[in-house]
Order: structure tokens, then C-alpha cells, then sequence
């Protein structure tokens, strides 16, 4: 899978997808990540990328121009042009991103994020080349870089060959519609607390009968809103 990211701030990208399970997919060849300055693509002297916006208001926007030829350099640069694309936009008025997001996402070859920043872009290049806006929360950052980070890693967990198994991702939290189990490692005792005895125990259907029991409890405690999304779902 090849990820294209158009940003004013690559290197802050760079630095956080180039490390751990990520930076070690990109080294063994299952995604490709491409960062792209869009003030490279400004026409401007001074590089320049935005502009006060018409009708007044604080802050600055970004400007169309520059993103376009940035979409439009990435595009051409596209081997395969039968690849399935997706454009997305790091946007908080987009919906909400999830792991059934993720999992669709998944699905495409080729994933292009743009990264607002300021007060945010021309609306009409949001309309000309984005397929969709997402936000990973009900709140505002500075710049859509660390979303684009957060999206590109849960994204690429999925993708075949990244995680060692992909049972790594099926049970987990949220993926299996219920908040994973507790786990535990040597020693066995720590601080007076001892490992369950069933996992101990060397009886796989008992133990997978307590992880089951477990992930429902902490779900119903901690995360009740995960239950009713799937009882609506179903």
C-alpha cells in the first residue's frame, strides 16, 4: 500500500512514522510512505502557500494553487493508473475516525492526506480532489499531521505482512468489538499479585473462556458505548 502525504511539515511525519512497526514495514517494502511539501509547489518567490481570507476573519487559509499541483505532481507519479485511490483531508469536521474506517481504508491501494494548517484551506480544493474529510476527535490541533500520522498507522497495521500475523490485529481492542483482556508476563508474582491461575493452567478452552469473560466485563465497565455501537450494527 503507498501512502502520499501533502504537508507543510514532512519532516515532523517523517521523524513519526519512521520508526518501530511502521518505519520497519516501509524498510521491508509492504507500504510506502511519500512525504510532499507543498510549499514546493508554490509559485510564489517566498514559497508562499497561503492568504487572508476573502470576507475577513483571523488567521490565514491555504491556498488551492499549490495543493493542486502537489495532488497533480502525485497523481503522475502514480504507476499503476487501474489502483484504487482514496483522497482523504485531516479535517475536525470530518467524521469521526474509527477502526471500521481503518479497516475500510485498508481496502484501496493508494491513499493521498492532506494535512490542513492555519485556519485551514480553500474550500475549493476540497471539493475539486477529496473523496473525504475525517477527524480522529472532537477537539483542534495546530495542523493535520500528528491525525495524518494516527491514520496512516492504524491503517497500516492492517495491511498483510506488517504485523507478524494477523491475529495481531483481529482480537484486539476495539477489532474484536470488545475491550482486549489483560494480559500478563514473568514474574509470575509482582507486588503480592499473582498471574490468574488459569493461564497457567495449560488448558486452552478454559483459557479462552476467561479471556472472553474478561474482554466483556472490562467492556461493559470501562467502554459500555462500544456495546451499544454494535448492538445497532447487527
Amino acid at each position: 500500500m503507498r501512502f502520499d502525504i501533502m504537508t507543510l511539515f514532512p519532516e515532523l511525519v517523517k521523524t513519526v512514522l519512521g520508526e518501530s512497526i511502521i518505519g520497519r514495514a516501509q524498510k521491508n517494502g509492504f507500504v510506502e510512505i511519500n512525504c510532499y511539501n507543498i510549499r514546493d509547489f508554490s509559485k510564489d518567490k517566498h514559497r508562499r502557500v497561503d492568504d487572508t481570507p476573502y470576507g475577513g476573519g483571523k488567521g490565514m487559509l491555504m491556498m488551492a494553487p499549490p495543493i493542486y499541483d502537489c495532488f497533480e505532481h502525485i497523481m503522475a507519479q502514480k504507476a499503476d493508473k487501474e489502483k484504487s485511490t482514496r483522497v482523504v483531508f485531516m479535517s475536525p469536521s470530518g467524521s469521526l475516525f474509527n477502526q471500521k474506517k481503518a479497516e475500510e481504508l485498508a481496502k484501496y491501494d493508494h491513499i493521498v492526506v492532506l494535512c490542513g494548517h492555519y485556519e485551514g484551506v480553500d474550500r475549493r480544493i476540497i471539493d475539486e480532489i477529496v473523496d473525504e474529510e475525517i477527524s480522529i476527535g472532537d477537539y483542534v490541533l495546530t495542523g493535520g499531521e500528528i491525525p495524518a500520522c494516527i491514520l496512516i498507522d492504524c491503517v497500516s497495521r492492517l495491511v498483510d505482512g506488517v504485523l507478524s500475523d494477523p491475529e495481531c490485529y483481529e482480537n484486539e481492542s476495539i477489532s474484536s468489538g470488545y475491550i482486549e483482556y489483560p494480559q500478563y508476563t514473568r514474574p509470575y508474582e509482582f507486588h503480592g499479585v499473582k498471574v490468574p491461575d488459569v493461564l497457567i493452567s495449560g488448558h486452552h478452552g478454559n483459557i479462552d473462556k476467561w479471556r472472553k469473560e474478561q474482554s466483556k466485563m472490562l467492556t461493559e465497565e470501562k467502554r459500555p458505548d462500544i456495546l451499544e455501537k454494535y448492538k445497532k450494527e447487527e
